[in-house]
């Protein structure tokens, strides 16, 4: 009994280590607008969405963690050790890609992790195809969504202020970007500190530490939010790069449209209890305000990069994790 306690405490601090890399893989996504329309200086947009992180626990529920600790493989299967693999297949996943400067998703690389680790664990029968393919429809549907809101809002603006003071307008909007930043920044610690909450309730939940009824305790939730933020505050420098500069070239009144069209579809998501890429999501809206101005305007080449990482993400972390899982066996 002892023993398997260890484990269990020893897995929580690997999830909230994960959580940790959630928020410093992920910490472009939240700032890289800011950033590259020089809004705010890099440090002080790191302080500014770690803030902001921080507090998403305030505004929304827990739709997402219930679809992670439940909605996807049956509960019953869900050792410690299949958690405690799909967790070193996600991290490992989340490290290679942080090396390579690729902003791959966190949330698919832990649905892999936990998708390989299971079904070596215990086949294909506990999985919930329901739950999953919401989760692969996601995929697809949130940088389009992204996209089509960022193209929306863009059309808009400037159908609106066609006839203002440039100069004027960009002060604004340089003003407004604060708080669209903040938008994504509660976005961003909502969706993608739930994953980590589901983690670890499921966790407690499958050791019976929960009783009988799943659910997700509170300590949890402020945890995980406090270190997602404590994660966005030492960042990701390559991959703010790549965000901000690389895919496009963004103005205060862009920066704003893709931020506003990134925060609504993640909203969106959160609010259905759907855990969605934040990074597919931003990349999707920073693409959409881009392309406005011409096919040109979008390097294709960083895009198509991205792309591929988010093909492999799901079956590299779920076969990292099936490797763990049956080493942890042997």
């Amino acid at each position: 009994m002892e023993s398997s306690i260890t484990l269990v405490i020893i897995t929580i601090v690997l999830a909230l280590f994960f959580d940790f890399l959630n928020g410093f893989h992920d910490a472009a996504n939240s700032i890289a607008a800011i950033v590259s329309t020089r809004v705010l200086k890099p440090h002080w947009a790191v302080m500014y969405a770690a803030f902001f992180n921080f507090i998403a626990f305030l505004f929304f529920g827990v739709h997402v963690a219930t679809t992670i600790g439940v909605g996807l493989i049956d509960p019953s299967v869900m050792t410690t050790e299949v958690i405690l693999s799909a967790l070193l297949g996600a991290i490992c996943w989340n490290i290679f890609t942080w090396l390579v400067g690729l902003p791959s998703s966190s949330s698919h690389a832990l649905i892999g992790g936990l998708l390989g680790a299971s079904i070596v664990h215990a086949g294909m029968k506990p999985l919930n195809w329901i739950g999953i393919s919401k989760v692969l429809l996601a995929i697809v549907i949130s940088p389009l969504l992204g996209m089509l809101m960022g193209m929306i809002l863009m059309v808009l603006t400037a159908r609106i202020f066609f006839y203002s003071n440039p100069h004027r307008i960009e002060g604004w909007f340089r003003r407004l970007q604060l708080a669209s930043s903040a938008f994504i920044s509660l976005g961003h610690g909502s969706n993608d500190a739930q994953k980590t909450m589901g983690i670890i309730a499921m966790l407690l939940f499958s050791s019976h530490l929960l009783g009988d009824h799943f659910y997700v305790p509170t300590w949890v939730v402020i945890v995980c939010n406090f270190v997602i933020a404590l994660g966005t505050i030492f960042g990701g420098w390559r991959i703010v790069k790549t965000m901000g500069m690389k895919i496009t070239k963004l103005k205060p009144v862009s920066g704003f449209c893709s931020d506003t069209a990134s925060a609504l579809t993640l909203a969106l998501a959160t609010v259905l209890g759907i855990p969605v890429s934040t990074t597919h999501t931003v990349t999707g809206a920073i693409i959409g305000v881009g392309s406005l101005n011409g096919f040109s305007a979008v390097r294709w080449g960083v895009a198509k990069n991205i792309v591929w990482a988010w093909i492999l993400t799901i079956p590299a972390s779920g076969t990292v994790a099936a490797v763990v899982w049956l080493l942890l066996r042997l």
